[in-house]
């Protein structure tokens, strides 16, 4: 048992000592934005998190919904497949959504979950309804079950949240199949999420940003697989809407890149 303990010991000393070679907070001070790192090591049940406090604070998730959505779709029948196509509605809300013409045309699914294409996963929630969403939501231990905004599109705008800590934890049961969905439907999901496959790793993740009154929020969350672990993460960026940074939208990116680097993840 004492063997046991000095053991332990040495690898928890030893795991602190490597990640703090890792400096959390300079990415963020490059960027000059405020935020935080939510990540989880999966084989050593370790989470790695660089404010816990904001970790655990709710906002809405904008884009990263689209992940859960596209499940729901999928599992309520609203959709058969990533291939199915969604026709353009004709007109967009621009003052909320901003001017994207490249998208306003008829689209598959899969397109529009890689784009980003708002509108599609609006229509998609007038045919599934707040009532089947809240029951989904509620089995997937998903965000606070805040639905009382008006209209469809409650993940940018309204009371609907959740925390980077939540995303994640979200993310491991969607990786170990432990959410109400079929195999099938969280394989379609998981194979449209790839951003990057190499013979050293594959990443999976979502964007989101939205900017309901005067605040900023910026996602990315997602995990890599290697051969030997995997790593679940969820960044989260948060800034005035007065405040001019161009590199914002990059910075979610970039930022969480720069750390998975450091700590040897993604190599």
């Amino acid at each position: 048992m004492k063997t046991l303990t000095i053991l332990i010991l040495l690898f928890n000393f030893f795991t602190f000592s490597v990640n703090a070679k890792v400096d959390f907070e300079k990415p963020f001070k490059d960027c000059n934005l405020e935020g935080s790192i939510t990540i989880y090591d999966y084989n050593k049940k370790e989470w790695i998190v660089s404010n816990e406090k904001d970790s655990y604070k709710e906002t809405l998730p904008a884009s990263t919904f689209k992940i859960i959505n596209f499940l729901i779709a999928l599992e309520s029948k609203v959709i058969k497949d990533e291939n199915d196509i969604i026709k353009w509605v004709g007109e967009v809300d621009e003052s909320i959504y901003g001017h994207r013409p490249e998208i306003y045309h008829d689209i598959t699914i899969k397109e529009a979950f890689e784009v980003s294409a708002v509108w599609v996963f609006i229509e998609l929630a007038k045919k599934i309804g707040k009532k089947n969403y809240l029951s989904y939501l509620k089995k997937s231990h998903y965000g606070n079950m805040n639905l009382s905004a008006k209209g469809d599109d409650f993940w940018n705008l309204g009371s609907f949240a959740i925390s980077p800590h939540n995303q994640v934890t979200f993310l491991v049961d969607f990786y170990e199949y432990k959410l109400p969905f079929s195999k099938r439907n969280i394989d379609i999901v998981k194979k449209v999420m790839i951003n990057t496959k190499n013979d050293n790793f594959i990443l999976r993740a979502k964007t989101g940003w939205t900017n309901p009154e005067l605040e900023d929020i910026g996602w990315w969350v997602g995990y890599v697989e290697k051969k030997d672990n995997l790593y679940f993460f969820s960044t989260r960026l948060t800034k005035k809407r007065s405040t001019i940074n161009k590199n914002f939208g990059d910075c979610r990116k970039s930022i969480t890149t720069k750390i998975l680097k450091d700590m040897k993840i993604l190599n």
